[in-house]
């Protein structure tokens, strides 16, 4: 297992894998994307590479969805015994030693689902014609160690990067703040030597270990907007270089909020809006592009462009409008939801409140839906027989969000008794459009569990309300 700094870490060894031919499949949790954030495509997406990079099992992994059509709707044991164990026990024998890479289990949805995939992992231990190895890694989070216990003693060996002695970390993370730094001092006319040995040892003690720090850091030093010399100063004057990793982590988080989102306005507003963009983004279930977000949470477009473009020091924000805004890095939406690491309670995200309030805004949306919203020409339409085109043009990938996770947004949010009279006159006015968006948008299966769990939740509701 692995902390901080795993994701780097497992793709550069994929890369490697891969160049070598020794990378049988790899799958990258990501929390808050659509496909990855959960163990639904978990084991399908590993059956369908294994089946690229060995090609003997094709036929065999072939043979299983022909004879079990309705494999990829079954669980995650019965998928690992029919699209990858039997297949692998029945393969000849090879010679060479392949991986399979796992990354950030922890960003899993589902605490059971890590650790059943964890239990059928140990299964590929005592294959004998194929050799496989699996590289995993993950935050060390009570379940992700509860998992492992449950394992057999050499079934696997561990490595927490939290071991690795902080004086070769440091060494490190000084020669990575010494390349990146440097380039600026020619860009912005800046003396000789700079950044100097003090700066880069400053730098390296507050990081503490923490390559999110570091680069976090970086990005801050490298968007001021009048060059690199305020922002340094600003994160050598943040913290003390007695503090603890985390204690450093969250005064370069506290810095850059108070420094990007309030500058030297200070405007209460500013942070209200923080909290609404950026807050939504932390506890959403998927991502989305920033224009779209701005038309789930029905605000102008410049409103919540100008929000993300302060903050990309913590930021993915994608030039290209098409692609999703992310968080960089887990921490930062961690330090936004504890009220004791996010001493400035103008920037704390209460995960309740902004879980209730996107529940409203997806109810406003899915509200609207209409009969035939597609406009199909005849009933008994196949949705593959409807142009993609045709459905974006109808169902936005806003309105998509919204009949999606409505429910669970609901369910995780501060329910009030008018939310529940909200869902009622939804069902009784708009069930079959919101069935009919989400059979166009390949949801049903999702929407027949969230049907069983809307009856058992209406039917608690008639006697709590």
């Amino acid at each position: 297992m692995a902390g901080t700094g795993k994701s780097t870490i497992s793709r550069t060894i994929a890369r490697e894998l891969a160049g070598k031919k020794r990378l049988a499949a790899s799958f990258f949790f990501t929390r808050g994307k659509k496909d990855v954030s959960h163990s639904r495509m978990f084991f399908t997406t590993i059956a369908a590479q294994l089946a690229i990079s060995l090609p003997v099992l094709r036929t065999s992994i072939s043979d299983a969805i022909d004879n079990n059509a309705h494999i990829f709707q079954k669980g995650p044991r019965e998928q690992w015994n029919q699209l990858i164990l039997n297949p692998l026990r029945g393969a000849p024998t090879q010679s060479i030693q392949l991986v399979v890479v796992i990354d950030a289990l922890d960003e899993c949805d589902s605490m059971q689902d890590i650790q059943l995939i964890l239990q059928l992992l140990e299964e590929a231990k005592d294959l004998d014609t194929i050799r496989i190895k699996i590289f995993l890694t993950s935050r060390p989070e009570i379940p992700i160690f509860d998992g492992f216990r449950q394992l057999s003693g050499e079934a696997y060996e561990d490595f927490i990067l939290h071991n690795i002695p902080l004086d070769t970390v440091n060494a490190d993370i000084s020669t990575f703040f010494l390349q990146k730094l440097s380039p600026l001092k020619a860009k912005h006319g800046l003396g000789t030597p700079w950044p100097d040995e003090l700066i880069i040892e400053q730098l390296a003690e507050r990081a503490a270990g923490l390559f999110i720090y570091a680069a976090t850091t970086l990005r801050f030093i490298q968007d001021g907007i009048d060059g690199p010399e305020e922002p340094l100063a600003l994160v050598l004057s943040a913290t003390k270089s007695s503090l603890s990793a985390t204690e450093h982590l969250d005064g370069i988080y506290t810095t850059l909020l108070q420094h990007s989102v309030l500058g030297k306005r200070g405007y209460q507003e500013c942070a209200g809006r923080f909290r609404q963009v950026v807050g939504s983004i932390v506890v959403m279930f998927n991502t989305m592009p920033a224009r779209n977000l701005a038309q789930l949470l029905r605000i102008p477009f410049k409103m919540v462009s100008s929000t993300l473009d302060s903050l990309r020091s913590v930021l993915n924000v994608p030039d290209n409008e098409s692609q999703p805004v992310l968080l960089f890095h887990l921490s930062f939406r961690d330090f936004l939801q504890d009220s004791e690491r996010c001493s400035d309670s103008r920037f704390q995200i209460s995960e309740k409140e902004r879980h209730a309030s996107l529940f409203r805004k997806c109810m406003s949306h899915i509200s609207q839906l209409q009969e035939n919203i597609c406009d199909l020409w005849g009933p008994g339409v196949l949705i593959t027989e409807v142009p993609s085109d045709t459905i974006q043009k109808s169902l936005p990938p806003h309105v998509q969000y919204a009949c999606r996770y409505w429910l669970d947004h609901w369910r995780l949010g501060n329910p009030e008794e008018e939310d529940i009279k909200t869902i009622r006159q939804f069902l009784e006015q708009h069930f079959l459009h919101w069935l009919e968006g989400l059979s166009l948008i390949g949801e049903v299966s999702n929407g027949a569990q969230m049907i069983m769990a809307l009856e058992e939740i209406l039917s608690v509701s008639c006697n709590a309300y």
